[in-house]
């Protein structure tokens, strides 16, 4: 096995649902025939919405599919002292500072852009004057500073990528007054420290990677991972899966006695692989699989992929 690895990294804020089966396999084949180690890394910084024995409930999922990884499963909670250490490297150079306004503060203020769907875009305008040289894991959020320049990564399956974080989403959280760190920081600080070298996952975390990489030439964890952005599974609505497109979830279909051929079929017809649906085993995904393959629009889950996956 290489010194490459990659990581499945699941949040328990719910079940696993079609759309991160897809991700997940994809990410294991490559792994498995690149020779990549996998690392299994349960993302639980997500406060409320962390649901009990969710982890669990994905771990046995994955595995029922016949998904497995390297190693000892690693739990994202249980050891954020690099992240506080992060945080002081940032502070150190005064790119980082505590913010104490909200969320309705930000959008009243005259300047405050429209970022992403749902996120406020913070504006250098409403920055404090000062910046400290020390981080304090005090109740408040801490935000990043980002400057007005174009950020730009190959991407493995999207090509060339370009964005702006200073109008997308402006000087962003990276550390929480649930005195833990965001997302953002965490991944940085994880994939670095786990070894991590090739980063698969869905599209809409494009802008995401921007930030990530803002945060890793700050830290000095260059060179960033390869990054592979997956287009998104929707409903017919082209809308991210949800409850309002029924139960999406790889257990409910589980519970109807589909085996996991059925599924692992429905993703190599989803993938390109198959010409219908049809069963697959998990070896033949793995062997037949090819990004060039996949298509670049979103996968749309249809009504006849219910029925075929409900069929006995």
């Amino acid at each position: 096995m290489s010194s490459a690895a990659t990581r499945l990294a699941p949040s328990p804020t719910g079940a696993l649902h079609l759309g991160n089966l897809r991700t997940f396999l994809i990410t294991w084949a490559l792994s498995r025939r690149a020779g990549w180690r996998i690392i299994m890394r349960i993302e639980d910084l997500d406060g409320p919405r962390i649901r009990p024995r969710a982890a669990h409930e994905l771990l046995d999922t994955l595995r029922w599919i016949g998904i497995e990884w390297d190693g000892p499963v690693l739990v994202q909670s249980e050891d954020l002292d690099p992240c506080r250490d992060a945080m002081r490297r940032l502070a150190e150079q005064r790119l980082v500072y505590p913010c104490e306004l909200s969320r309705s503060e930000i959008e009243a203020a005259a300047s405050a852009p429209h970022g992403a769907v749902g996120e406020v875009c913070f504006p250098a305008s409403l920055r404090p004057a000062g910046r400290p040289r020390t981080f304090a894991d005090a109740n408040a959020n801490w935000r990043f500073v980002v400057t007005d320049r174009d950020v730009e990564f190959d991407d493995e399956f999207a090509g060339r990528v370009r964005r702006k974080p200073a109008r997308e989403c402006g000087d962003f959280v990276v550390w929480t007054r649930r005195r833990q760190p965001s997302y953002q920081l965490a991944v940085v600080v994880d994939d670095a420290r786990q070894g991590i070298t090739h980063v698969v996952r869905g599209d809409d975390l494009l802008d995401s990677t921007a930030r990530q990489i803002l945060l890793i030439e700050a830290l000095g964890l260059l060179p960033p991972p390869h990054y592979v952005h997956l287009p998104l599974v929707v409903g017919p609505d082209g809308r991210r899966l949800a409850k309002r497109h029924g139960d999406t979830r790889v257990d409910f279909y589980r519970g109807l006695g589909a085996p996991p051929q059925r599924l692992i079929g429905l993703m190599g017809y989803w993938s390109g692989i198959l010409p219908r649906r049809a069963d697959m085993s998990l070896s033949d995904f793995r062997d037949a699989f090819e990004l060039s393959t996949l298509s670049h629009e979103p996968m749309i889950f249809t009504g006849e992929d219910d029925r075929w996956l409900r069929e006995k």
